[in-house]
């Protein structure tokens, strides 16, 4: 599997699992899972989210940086995992969070930052 694809593929699971590490106890409480648990044992439980995801993240900036023979620059690899972090959360607000609607706005948001991986492909030498 070529370096760049197999960085991407990395880099979605990984936002993957933060998405649910940083909002998924909204989901739980939503859900009355976590109502009264305490602000430390969610804190944890994100925490162990956290780590998988890490574990996804950190190979794919080792693979997809050009520092460690991969085909990215380090802001290249950035506005990737940028870009993929608002596809993720979007997927998963208008799935999990069915209660959040996608609006005009968050399109055009979406434009701009598709605009923002095409700039840091250019080379500006």
């Amino acid at each position: 599997m070529p370096k760049g694809l197999l960085t991407v593929l990395l880099l979605i699971v990984s936002n993957i699992l933060m998405t649910f590490a940083w909002y998924g106890n909204l989901k739980l409480q939503e859900l009355k899972i976590s109502t009264d648990w305490p602000l430390f044992l969610i804190i944890l439980v994100s925490w162990g989210v956290a780590f998988f995801e890490y574990s996804f993240m950190i190979p794919a900036n080792r693979i997809g940086s050009q520092i460690t023979g991969g085909p990215f620059s380090l802001m290249q690899l950035k506005v990737i995992q940028e870009a993929i972090s608002l596809v993720v959360f979007t997927v998963i607000v208008a799935t999990v969070f069915k209660g959040e609607p996608i609006r005009w706005n968050h399109f055009v948001s979406f434009a701009l930052i598709i605009a923002a991986v095409f700039f840091a492909f250019i080379d500006s030498k």
